[in-house]
């Protein structure tokens, strides 16, 4: 019997630490960083796997396969908005992976500073494009603006000025998009940071 509880501790102790260790690499994933180098400045954001792990899962395959380096901010609306990771310098979009389920219920919110997936007006189109929140848009938090919402799977943490710097730059008509900046402002390089 005085060997019975030791060994039940053990395992007790063990099981413990498996859980705090299984606790800990889920934190550490949910935590997750990217640094955008720009022709702006630089900026972080930090992703939030916990609650949409399919789209920082594939925005991160994206930063992998280095898609994002040489991609500009195509579309800027002060106001709203700021996107990218989806044209190079011509305008010419480039390749993408299949796309993902929307996971727009997740209980995150497109507020001021969140990076969010853009999408088509099918829910489930969304692959490499992704838009930072320069304003609080409740407007598209699920379900609105037409019963499905667009998913926020992280925030900038550091560099929002640089955000702030591109959203008020000069924008036109090019290559038949709209609010296009007159310059083009390049991600030069999008890695993962810790």
């Amino acid at each position: 019997m005085a060997n019975y509880l030791p060994t039940k501790r053990r395992a007790f102790v063990a099981s413990m630490l498996s859980l705090t260790l299984a606790c800990a690499i889920s934190a550490a994933q949910a935590q997750t960083k990217v640094l955008f180098q720009t022709s702006a400045g630089e900026f972080t954001v930090e992703l939030d796997a916990e609650k949409a792990p399919k789209t920082v899962d594939n925005f991160l395959h994206y930063v992998r396969d280095k898609h994002y380096d040489g991609t500009i901010f195509h579309r800027v609306i002060d106001g709203f908005m700021v996107q990218a990771g989806g044209f190079n310098s011509a305008l010419i979009q480039k390749p993408t992976r299949s796309p993902i389920v929307l996971e727009a219920n997740n209980g995150l919110r497109n507020e001021r500073g969140t990076i969010a997936m853009a999408r088509t007006n099918i829910p489930n189109s969304a692959t490499s494009q992704f838009f930072i929140n320069v304003v609080d848009n409740d407007n598209l938090n699920a379900p609105k603006p037409d019963g499905f919402g667009y998913a926020v799977f992280g925030r900038v943490v550091s560099g929002i000025e640089v955000i702030d710097k591109i959203r008020l730059v000069p924008v036109g008509n090019r290559s038949g998009m709209q609010n296009v900046p007159l310059q083009n402002i390049s991600i030069t390089s999008a890695s993962i940071v810790k």
